[in-house]
């Protein structure tokens, strides 16, 4: 037997003749033979009354139309279970088939044939006759049952509804198919149309063929319709939307050409061109890190393709102008002359030696390794002493550029770190705007009022200067509007603060403390001779020939006219005598050009500080204690005071927590050691025990009043006063210990300037003498006790 072709049909969409509907209502006229020869079709399914191609390859396919044409017989077409198989039997062919006639032969290359064939009755095949040279079959013809009833024409109203929606959602299909539905009467040519025309499994339609009921088989095809125009209308749904997405970016591309016409005409397209290229010189010339670059660049593309009137165009050039414009690699040679620095620092101040020492082991530092990390320090003292003129002497030293800001009241981290640019108006953190002002990467940069930073429920910019002042993190530090690392490391930040309480011990842990004391007496008359009253003369248009200040006339002003640690009222004080020496000098009248110790008077009116000692440690129960405030040391009267009750213990005066707490302490050492204090014991419960501390309208805190408290309230019980210029400090326990203290050399130099001769001071803090001034020391006498009975024995008269 010759080898047969694997591909035998090819079965192309089917269509419907026009004239198929008007012959099927005679297919029940046609005679068959009652044998016939079988074509066996792969991949489709013939109906009647349907036109269809075939094509032919197999042998015995061949010799059966030869056959059919030489006698004009019918042929019938029945359907193979399984399309693989290619010399089928007639156990792989289902048992019903369509009896068709041959239309037209066509002869194809490669010894093939195409062929229209025209559908025409169905058939059941009864028994096999032959199988050579082709399958001979016995047959039956079979007819399709029809009964008319309302519900068979609701489904062909409901079926053909269906199928012209199928046909409008379907591009493939021809617009005469909606013709011929209309056309077709028949239930069961409907039936077979739409069968043939449907896009179901081979088996399914198979199975409409072998039905013979054409109510069934409409039921079938109206399921089969439902789900394919499921099928359509979800594509089409698909395709409407990605339609609507091609025809919104082509309109919106066709307004962005039309737009860049507009721009053209008006010459506003030269404009941004001219932007973009001079921006991406700016890129190229600041020579930021590759990242960054490669970011800028990312911007300056979307900035390209975004029109100039676009909000989000004024966003991404304000962004690359400040990128731009940050000293990536901008920085200024320091100046490592350890020789020079000490000339300049030596020049712009009197004194602080031990801050001046530190900054030249820092040049000195630098000079020897240049690539080491800077130092934070931060400068802890009283106002007016001279820290952030101090940070001006450290950057002309340096040869560094200079900036400045102030961190009192800030709240919002953002003004460390920036916003983001999500928000309107974003802008970079203070660190970066003052950067990109100096044009350097390594300036000396002073955080001033640092005790000052405000820190509650609406934000922590302290948490914010973690990083910024930690020199492992800081040469990666990001702001939120930028968005990119940027290298603090080469700055030399200081920052500045009156006391070190308010500020976050995470904080204070990165930097360096350096305590600037008040100025002793001869200190601020040498500052005033070198620095504040030439100062002055040059603001106030004076010359040295018309005005001078004796050095008594400068000593009355330190001691009676300020009470201060720093020098900021002595010099508003000078200003105030060459603003009287300019008025007369700007009138023409006559003055002495000599400022004198008896002419301050007639200047500033009467002293404004009078030693209140004698006056107020005359009665027992009086005692001078010192105190250290922010604005430095001063001294602090406790009084008590005996009055009828029934021993309670009475405070005033604005005492904070920790000052009653010392208070309380020493009350009840006072009841302890009555016997031993010669204390009537009686008293205690006769009396109420006033403590106050004027004056009363400032706030009062610490413990270091507890020494002075338990020795007032042993003067009022023995009546014995305190000796008028003798002051004392210390913290006491309950047990009669005396404990350090802090500010000792703030405190010293209130003492000495209000006229102690002597100052009681704890044991432990005899080592802190050493930073001590001498000249705060000379002329005054310091007892150092460990109990609280050794002040008594020091503090009070024949004691």
């Amino acid at each position: 037997m010759e080898k047969l072709r694997l591909v035998d049909i090819v079965h192309p969409e089917p269509f419907f003749d026009g004239e198929s509907a008007d012959s099927i209502d005679n297919l029940k006229e046609i005679e068959l033979p009652e044998v016939i020869g079988i074509l066996p079709v792969r991949n489709a399914v013939i109906f009647p009354g349907t036109v269809a191609p075939l094509a032919i390859g197999r042998e015995k396919s061949r010799k059966l139309l030869e056959d059919s044409k030489a006698t004009g017989a019918t042929i019938g077409l029945v359907t193979q279970k399984k399309a693989e198989i290619d010399n089928p039997k007639i156990s792989d062919l289902y048992r019903i088939g369509t009896a068709s006639s041959v239309l037209k032969v066509v002869k194809m290359p490669q010894n093939t044939l195409n062929v229209i064939i025209h559908g025409l009755i169905r058939f059941r095949i009864l028994e096999l006759v032959a199988t050579n040279p082709y399958i001979k079959v016995k047959i039956e013809p079979l007819t399709v049952k029809t009964k008319t009833t309302k519900k068979l024409k609701a489904l062909m109203v409901s079926v053909r509804d269906a199928a012209h929606r199928v046909v409008d959602l379907s591009p493939s299909i021809p617009e005469e198919a909606s013709i011929l539905l209309e056309n077709i009467e028949t239930p069961s040519a409907l039936a077979d149309f739409l069968a043939a025309n449907l896009s179901i499994p081979i088996a399914q339609k198979q199975q409409i063929l072998e039905q013979l009921d054409a109510r069934k088989s409409l039921e079938k095809i109206s399921l089969a319709l439902a789900n394919q125009l499921e099928v359509l209308e979800l594509s089409h749904k698909i395709q409407g939307q990605v339609k609507q997405a091609v025809e919104k970016n082509q309109r919106e591309y066709f307004l962005q050409e039309q737009l860049k016409a507009i721009q053209t005409e008006l010459g506003e397209d030269d404009k941004k061109t001219s932007e973009i290229k001079e921006l991406k010189a700016k890129i190229k010339k600041a020579k930021m890190p590759e990242k960054v670059q490669t970011e800028a660049f990312r911007e300056l593309d979307r900035l390209s393709k975004i029109p100039v009137m676009s909000p989000d165009y004024g966003v991404i050039r304000t962004y690359l102008d400040w990128v731009c414009e940050l000293p990536w690699n901008k920085r200024t040679t320091d100046s490592l002359d350890i020789r020079k620095s000490q000339r300049i620092l030596n020049k712009d101040h009197y004194g602080l030696e031990k801050i001046k020492k530190r900054i030249l082991e820092f040049l000195a530092v630098r000079k020897l390794n240049p690539s080491g990390k800077s130092p934070i320090l931060c400068f802890i003292g009283p106002p007016g002493v001279g820290k952030t003129s101090l940070g001006k002497s450290i950057s002309r030293a340096m040869g560094r550029k200079f900036v400045r800001i102030s961190l009192g009241g800030i709240r919002d981290e953002a003004d460390i770190r920036g916003h983001r640019r999500t928000y309107i108006g974003a802008l970079p953190g203070r660190i970066l705007q003052e950067l990109r002002k100096c044009s350097s990467k390594n300036p000396v940069f002073m955080l001033d009022e640092m005790d000052k930073i405000g820190i509650d429920f609406r934000g922590d910019p302290a948490s914010a200067l973690l990083e910024v002042l930690d020199p492992e993190q800081n040469n990666t530090f990001t702001d939120h509007y930028l968005d990119q690392p940027f290298d603090l490391s080469s700055v030399m930040f200081i920052g500045t603060a009156n006391y070190t309480e308010p500020i976050p011990p995470a904080l204070m842990d990165r930097m360096e403390i350096i305590e600037l004391p008040g100025y002793t007496e001869n200190e601020k008359l040498n500052i005033a001779k070198k620095y504040l009253i030439p100062r002055q003369l040059a603001e106030h248009g004076i010359k040295k020939t018309q005005l001078k200040i004796t050095d008594e006339a400068v000593k009355e002003l330190i001691h009676s006219y300020t009470a201060e640690a720093g020098v900021r009222n002595l010099e508003r004080n000078i200003a105030a005598v060459c603003r009287f020496a300019a008025t007369r000098i700007a009138k023409g009248l006559r003055y002495s050009k000599t400022i004198k110790k008896t002419s301050l008077f007639k200047i500033l009116g009467p002293i404004k500080y009078v030693s209140e000692l004698a006056m107020r440690t005359a009665v027992p129960g009086v005692v001078t204690g010192l105190a250290y405030t922010p604005f430095g040391g001063e001294i602090l009267f406790v009084e008590s005071a005996l009055v009828p009750g029934r021993g309670q213990l009475i405070l005033t005066g604005q005492i904070g927590n920790v000052m009653k707490e010392s208070a309380q302490a020493a009350f009840s050492i006072v009841k302890e050691n009555h016997k031993k204090l010669g204390i009537n014991p009686s008293e205690f419960k006769k009396y109420d025990f006033h403590i106050h501390v004027p004056a009363g309208a400032v706030p009062k805190d610490g413990p270091s009043a507890g020494a002075a408290m338990f020795c007032s309230l042993v003067s009022l019980l023995t009546k014995i006063p305190a000796q008028p210029e003798i002051a004392m400090t210390g913290e006491i326990t309950l047990k009669g210990l005396v404990l350090p203290i802090g500010g000792l050399k703030e405190k010293i130099l209130a003492a000495k300037q209000a006229g102690i001769k002597t100052v009681i001071l704890p044991d432990r803090n005899k080592k802190d003498m050493v930073e001590v001034p001498a000249e705060a020391k000379r002329g005054m006498k310091f007892t150092f006790v460990k109990k609280a009975t050794d002040v008594l024995k020091a503090a009070l008269q024949d004691r």
